[in-house]
């Protein structure tokens, strides 16, 4: 069993900041890859951006240079600091971490108020 406990959710107004954080707990021996993903009502899930056990960072082009991903592996979490954050922004947040079969959190929803 594995559990994905997400918080950092909200309401913020165009051009404020919000962080997101997703702790893994469970029976999984090691975490390849944690991210995060998005859906907007009306659209398809996307990724947002992740991060693999040595570091490496992908973001989608949309925010870049606004949105950074970090984890700590001993804490088994992640984080999702988001800045100058924009309507189109809106959606619901999903942490996914790789532990051998993938698995999902519960969401959590970010709106940004023009």
């Amino acid at each position: 069993q594995v559990q994905l406990v997400e918080s950092g959710g909200g309401l913020v107004q165009a051009g404020g900041s919000l962080r997101l954080s997703c702790a893994a707990s469970g029976n999984f021996f090691s975490i390849s890859v944690m991210g995060w993903y998005r859906q907007a009502p009306g659209k398809q899930r996307e990724l947002v951006a992740d991060i693999t056990s040595d570091g490496r960072t992908n973001y989608v082009d949309s925010v870049k240079g606004r949105f950074t991903i970090s984890r700590d592996n001993a804490k088994n979490t992640v984080w999702l600091q988001m800045n100058s954050l924009k309507p189109e922004d809106t959606a619901v947040y999903y942490c996914k971490i790789l532990a051998g079969l993938g698995y999902w959190g519960q969401g959590t929803q970010v709106t940004v108020s023009s």
